[in-house]
């Protein structure tokens, strides 16, 4: 009797346990859902239609994760060098920044994409590297935030560099991971919108973090570089494939196609990327002149004259998120359209914008302004998305990787112009959003001819790459 009765009471003690067991596997699956389901969801998105086959998926969650970090490390600076002096002192600050980070990246900028063509078999160790650079950077500038260190000005400007070469490698490698029937421009767009998109998730908690002290976004930086740094080596071996591939010049001459003059040629591997592109490539400069522009002299503008009603923070925020609205509607929209027309496409798109920024300037108000921000970024994606179609189109397969290394330098270079001449700006709307309509105007009609002579031809049709 007495064994049975031990033996019932280690049954119910068992048989209690076991509840209690139970309920803690409920309560840690209901708390898990939420994180493991919303897992799930990304990567069926980032997966679909033979993206996660081909390796494209794992690019796209790569750049996300890259958009979050730097919006991180822009939000640490933005708190440091704008928004915490006056405004006076802020324009010191900023063009002091911009001094001792934009000038040497101006110059380094040209050598970052030739150096990496001449690496094409360690792309993913460069995109890596890339990623545990900002890391690294970022736990610098915290020290320099905390201690007022000019240590984060040469840390800025190494991240500067870090970003760049990543989107050098960038633009590189989706070529090599398209997916079967994927254009070019739709997986583009595929990979920008998934940078937006983390962009704007990350952006509200950077802000978050930023209330518990100055360095914490950084040190948020640090964790999702540290992670970009792992998920650089998990894309497939095939990127760092460079059969086939050499180096392009952005010229349009045709001498350069083929013929004795190649081999006699005092640069190696010397190719046309066709005037089309040199064309397109224009009017995305003075596009991405105005975008510099913009956020420099909006940002000093509307700190001192928010919008009617709002805080200074509150103006930025909207203006931002209309920018960063139209930038997404435009990229959707350019997967849609994918290659029909492009030529026509960026002559649409700036002639738009340059209407937009005459009207705001002459009219000058909250709602042109939050206006031109959103069409600005809907213009400036759509017609980048156009441009890499006229790369996919009439640029050789031997050198469109090389071709796309070269433009966003220039386009880079353009933004850095653009915003240094919004530093020094008085601050007037209507003179400034003029002169803004003006870089446009520049760069609309010197490339207007040259791009409808193009549409009408055609271009030279050259088949995708695989």
């Amino acid at each position: 009797m007495n064994h049975v009765a031990t033996a019932d009471k280690r049954g119910v003690r068992g048989g209690g346990a076991s509840r209690v067991g139970g309920a803690v596997r409920t309560v840690g699956r209901a708390l898990h859902l939420p994180v493991t389901g919303a897992a799930r969801g990304i990567r069926r998105a980032t997966h679909a239609h033979g993206a996660g086959e081909s390796g494209l998926g794992k690019l796209i969650e790569l750049h996300a994760v890259n958009g979050a970090g730097d919006v991180m490390i822009t939000v640490a600076l933005a708190s440091t060098v704008f928004f915490s002096v006056p405004t006076d002192e802020a324009r010191g600050r900023v063009a002091l920044y911009l001094a001792i980070t934009m000038a040497p990246f101006t110059v380094l900028a040209p050598v970052i994409g030739p150096l990496l063509d001449r690496l094409p078999h360690g792309r993913r160790a460069a995109m890596a590297g890339a990623m545990l650079a900002r890391a690294l950077l970022a736990l610098v500038i915290s020290g320099a935030v905390a201690g007022g260190s000019l240590e984060l000005y040469p840390a800025a400007l190494g991240v500067l560099v870090a970003s760049k070469a990543y989107g050098v490698v960038r633009s590189a490698v989706v070529p090599r991971l398209l997916p079967p029937r994927f254009s070019l421009v739709k997986a583009n767009s595929r990979v920008t919108l998934a940078g937006l998109l983390a962009t704007g998730v990350a952006a509200p908690i950077a802000a978050g973090l930023h209330g518990l002290g100055d360095p914490w976004p950084l040190y948020g930086a640090f964790v999702i570089f540290v992670a970009g740094t792992a998920l650089s080596f998990s894309l497939p071996p095939k990127v760092d494939s460079a059969r086939g591939e050499d180096v392009a010049l952005l010229a349009a001459d045709e001498q350069h196609l083929h013929g004795p003059q190649r081999r006699q040629a005092k640069r190696p591997g010397l190719r046309t990327v066709g005037p089309a592109v040199t064309h397109a490539l224009g009017a995305n400069a003075a596009l991405r002149c105005l975008s510099g522009f913009l956020i420099f002299f909006l940002a000093f503008l509307l700190r001192e004259h928010p919008l009617t009603g709002q805080s200074a923070a509150v103006s930025l925020g909207l203006v931002g998120v209309a920018a960063g609205a139209g930038n997404a509607l435009g990229t959707a929209v350019g997967a849609w359209l994918r290659s029909r027309a492009p030529e026509v496409i960026i002559v649409t798109v700036v002639a738009v914008v340059l209407g937009s920024a005459i009207v705001a300037g002459l009219f000058f108000g909250a709602l042109l302004v939050a206006c031109l921000a959103a069409v600005a970024g809907f213009a400036q994606a759509l017609a980048k998305l156009a441009l890499d179609a006229l790369i996919q189109r009439d640029v050789p397969e031997a050198v469109r990787t090389s071709a796309f290394a070269r433009s966003e330098t220039l386009l880079q270079m353009a933004w850095v112009f653009g915003g240094a001449v919004g530093i020094v700006m008085p601050l007037n709307g209507t003179a400034g959003l003029l002169i803004g309509a003006a870089f446009v105007a520049v760069g609309w009609l010197t490339t207007l001819r040259g791009l409808l002579a193009s549409a009408r031809h055609g271009g030279r049709s050259r088949p995708r790459v695989a």
